[in-house]
């Protein structure tokens, strides 16, 4: 199975120029994370499961209490946030920066992510 969060909008601190260092830019993130599902499906029960109002709320905590430099950053922070969950596999994740070059709708990175073995 897969969970998918769109358009988690936030606010936060990237960038590498000192008048981006004083304002909170909006950071559009995208995620697809992988799980095993099957015991959910027949359990109906939330701890077999990924709690993505839980995961959603992991990652406004970090990328709006954290100062950046780069969206990678942000991008590998959150994948390693989304992986933390004992049932996730995979994450696939877009992390945008509206407004980042002018001429254009939004600068992005993408990661993919699998978890490693125990």
């Amino acid at each position: 199975m897969i969970v998918c969060i769109k358009n988690l909008r936030l606010r936060a601190i990237v960038g590498v120029y000192e008048w981006e260092k004083k304002i909170r830019q909006e950071i559009n993130i995208d995620l697809r994370l992988t799980f095993d599902g099957a015991k959910a499906a027949t359990t109906d029960d939330i701890n077999e499961t990924i709690d993505y109002k839980n995961l959603r709320n992991q990652i406004i905590e970090h990328v709006e209490n954290t100062d950046f430099n780069l969206v990678e950053r942000v991008a590998s922070d959150t994948a390693d946030i989304a992986l933390s969950f004992p049932l996730a596999q995979k994450v696939w994740l877009e992390v945008k920066k509206p407004g980042a070059l002018r001429l254009t709708d939004t600068v992005s990175i993408i990661v993919e992510r699998t978890k490693e073995p125990l």
